[in-house]
């Protein structure tokens, strides 16, 4: 098993994740919950081994269970490596309403 990362380092992870906010500003454990749905949603796999080593899988989990904003296949894989159901994740059982192309 891979040893925790004892700091993280927002500058390492991808330019791309914090596009709207300061990353100077930001408190790896106080904007926890951000930083993990930004990685889950638009991170590579370094981003997403990063959070892991600082953050441990049980806790993206845990965020990932009451996020709504993330969409089911990064769910279920939060879901396997945690050995947890998908079905307790926010996400499958309150489906985002999305808008249906009208059929002419």
């Amino acid at each position: 098993m891979k040893t925790a990362i004892k700091q993280l380092n927002l500058s390492e992870l991808s330019k791309h994740l914090f596009w709207d906010v300061t990353c100077n500003e930001l408190d790896p454990v106080a904007s926890q919950g951000f930083i993990i749905r930004r990685v889950l949603r638009y991170g590579t796999m370094d981003d997403w081994r990063r959070i892991v080593g600082f953050y441990g899988i049980h806790a993206i989990a845990q965020v990932a269970m009451h996020a709504r904003d993330i969409d089911r296949k990064s769910a279920a894989f939060v879901s396997l490596l945690a050995g947890m159901c998908k079905e307790k994740f926010r996400c499958y059982a309150e489906t985002q309403s999305t808008m249906k192309h009208w059929v002419c």
